[in-house]
């Protein structure tokens, strides 16, 4: 699901999962999982139980940080869906669960990086993340629970 985030554009390019294990900027959003304080959740299409979709957090720390690093005692969400179940309440419900998982173990701040033009930032919005600040040409977004 990391690819379906990273590459979320409709009518962008299409990644791969050698794409991702070659940037260590994505990479490390997933290598190694779980690590200690990871937690994710998976969407499962009812009827093919095929994956369509994936939410999950992580820490980062300053030396290595991910795209909306913040602070290393916040972690980072990352989300994707997969292209044609996007927009169909998929995202939502990941986010619900993911945010109360992360509230039931004390968690009271989470931090994600979002294009301005992606429509997750509108999902995020109604979530009650707000923007603090921009690196290049994402959106840093905090959320306290």
């Amino acid at each position: 699901m990391l690819i379906e985030a990273a590459f979320w554009r409709a009518d962008g390019p299409l990644g791969a999962v050698d794409d991702i294990l070659h940037d260590p900027e994505l990479a490390h959003y997933v290598a190694g999982w779980p690590r200690v304080g990871d937690r994710g959740v998976v969407a499962e299409d009812a009827d093919t139980g095929a994956s369509v979709g994936a939410a999950w957090l992580r820490y980062f720390t300053a030396d290595d940080p991910g795209y909306g690093f913040v602070e290393s005692d916040i972690p980072e969400l990352a989300m994707g869906t997969v292209r044609h179940r996007r927009g169909q309440g998929i995202g939502g419900c990941l986010l619900q669960v993911l945010i109360e998982s992360a509230r039931s173990t004390a968690i009271s701040t989470l931090s994600l990086s979002v294009e301005p033009d992606n429509n997750a930032r509108r999902l995020y919005e109604r979530f009650g993340f707000a923007t603090v600040g921009q690196t290049g040409g994402s959106l840093t977004m905090l959320l306290s629970i």
